[in-house]
């Protein structure tokens, strides 16, 4: 998964600390793309001192190379880097690289957001020991928002429930979706899955998180089993198929990055928990 980088390891502890060269300094413009050079599955970011004027703040370490984001600039370029999707660096550079693409693109999501004071208006300035946006004039401190949602596996036997988006990714998922206020995880594996599919479930289980800065989530898997009727009865604003595969004709996402894909190869390969 996204996460596995190992020997290699994130750090994202605050430190109140400068840029320098060396640094990796991380531009994304106006449409969250980020500038970047990717070379046979490489990504490498602009590395220089910071230009006069430019806005720079500490996002994380892995091991020793330190990355920095310019959050307020939407327009730099760099002879030798373009602008990419996080879905073309998805599809093109290596998985072990996207750790850090997808959580700069969490926190510049972030950062942009939480410009102003929510409670009166007031430009906010960087906290100078821990990771939030203080404001000058009323106190107010706001802390990187982080979204709760959900992948589920709902199995009926032999098969496992496959769904594909409307919008966005194009490849086989599960049921998915955020966790509402007031309600547990459990409630919301259960939610989901009656609103996308018609399908009651039962025997609810964790399997695994993973952060996926993407959309700013943090993804927690859970197992179930069909609870009574298996007719689907899909949502069409959501989903644009859904179906119960058998596990060996199940089709694996193109890459190993997501909990999705893993717990769909866990189903696939007669693994997953129960």
């Amino acid at each position: 998964m996204i996460q596995d980088i190992y020997p290699k390891k994130l750090n994202n502890s605050f430190k109140n600390v400068t840029f320098s060269t060396g640094d990796e300094l991380l531009f994304f413009d106006e449409n969250g793309q980020i500038l970047v050079r990717l070379i046979d599955g490489h990504v490498s970011y602009p590395k220089q001192a910071a230009l006069a004027g430019i806005c720079t703040v500490y996002l994380f370490s892995i091991d020793e190379e330190r990355f920095f984001l310019a959050p307020y600039e939407t327009g730099f370029t760099m002879e030798g880097f373009s602008y990419r999707s996080l879905a073309e660096l998805r599809a093109e550079a290596y998985g072990n690289e996207m750790l850090a693409v997808f959580t700069a693109y969490h926190l510049m999501k972030w950062y942009r957001d939480n410009r102003f004071c929510g409670r009166c208006g007031t430009a906010l300035d960087f906290d100078d020991k821990e990771r939030a946006m203080r404001c000058p004039k009323c106190g107010n401190v706001i802390y990187p928002r982080i979204n709760p949602a959900v992948i589920v596996g709902v199995r009926n036997g032999d098969k496992i429930l496959i769904t594909r988006y409307n919008r966005g990714y194009a490849h086989n998922a599960l049921v998915a979706g955020f966790t509402e206020i007031g309600e547990t995880l459990e409630e919301t594996v259960a939610r989901e899955v009656m609103e996308e599919t018609g399908i009651r479930v039962k025997n609810i289980t964790y399997y695994k998180s993973q952060p996926w800065g993407n959309a700013q989530d943090i993804l927690m898997g859970f197992y179930c089993d069909a609870d009574g009727d298996t007719a689907i009865k899909r949502d069409e604003n959501e989903l644009k198929y859904a179906e119960w595969v058998e596990r060996d004709k199940i089709v694996l996402q193109p890459d190993d990055l997501s909990l999705t894909n893993e717990m769909m190869k866990m189903f696939k390969e007669n693994r997953d928990i129960h």
